[in-house]
């Protein structure tokens, strides 16, 4: 079992560092850094130049931030497909991964060692970016969202989602249709998660189980309502601003309703069950 760790952690150790070289860190570094900036100054500018004030102006602050949010997530969708995609792939087709099981290192070894490493840069940088990016909303604007501190987090759990997703795919696919596929399955979570939405709205039930269904397939999209639910204004402000029916409006395309303690254990065991396909599909592939 130690040695099991041991060998999960070297290769993690080794995942980190082939991104370093390959200027991974530094890119999303970069362009966190210039994002922040252009949000800053973007937010400042609505705020000066709004005519409106109060309520009004909290919800086209909190709806601009939810876009701001569903834009980032699909950043971190992105980024988490193109760097598990060719997590095991490109290492068996270049002989690379049977010189590594030539040591006393075992398959699930390598496919959780190349997983943790990943997961390491993604939830990092989705936590880190997320509430550097709330921050200066916050500085510009002077809005807070209901629950701010929650919405990073769950970016973050979409993030090891997808990427999960990415290197079961490429224990089988080559690296370009394995992201291709999971880029695809990404948007159409969404898009069941929208039309999930309308059907809770209108009391469809044909529509609410099509939601239902594609949360159980790939539960990105339960994970991206409960950050658009942190995101979201009280319902005070709701009420404030207009908005009569608060509840109709979380099942707006870009807003949200957070996830109960059922759906989070599904998130979890929906990537361990994912890791497990994974390497049971690794170990049964001829190299």
């Amino acid at each position: 079992m130690r040695s099991s760790i041991a060998s999960i952690a070297i290769l993690a150790r080794l995942t980190l560092r082939e991104a370093l070289r390959r200027r991974l860190l530094w890119a999303l570094v970069g362009l966190t850094a210039l994002i922040v900036a252009l949000t800053w100054w973007g937010f400042s500018r609505i705020s000066d130049a709004s005519p409106v004030s109060g309520p009004v102006q909290e919800l086209g602050v909190s709806q601009v931030t939810v876009m701001l949010a569903f834009m980032f997530s699909f950043v971190l969708a992105m980024t988490a497909v193109f760097a598990g995609s060719p997590a095991i792939g490109p290492d068996i087709e270049n002989g690379l991964l049977l010189a590594i099981l030539a040591r006393p290192v075992r398959r699930s070894e390598v496919l959780l060692g190349r997983w943790l490493g990943l997961a390491i840069v993604l939830v990092a940088y989705a936590i880190v970016a997320g509430y550097l990016e709330l921050g200066a909303v916050a500085l510009a604007t002077g809005y807070v969202a209901v629950d701010p501190l929650i919405a990073p987090v769950y970016l973050a759990g979409e993030s090891l989602v997808l990427l999960t997703l990415a290197i079961v795919l490429s224990t089988r696919v080559a690296s370009v249709a394995g992201g291709a596929m999971a880029v695809v399955a990404f948007g159409l979570a969404w898009m069941a998660g929208v039309m999930g939405g309308v059907g809770e709205a209108f009391n469809s039930d044909v529509l609410r189980w099509a939601g239902i269904a594609a949360r159980l397939i790939l539960p990105s999209d339960t994970l991206w309502r409960g950050a658009a639910d942190g995101l979201t204004p009280a319902e005070e402000v709701l009420r404030s601003a207009g908005i009569a029916n608060a509840d109709l409006y979380r099942f707006s395309p870009f807003s949200g309703t957070a996830p109960g303690p059922l759906w989070l254990v599904w998130c979890v065991v929906w990537v361990v069950g994912a890791l497990a396909i994974g390497i049971l599909l690794l170990r049964r592939r001829e190299l």
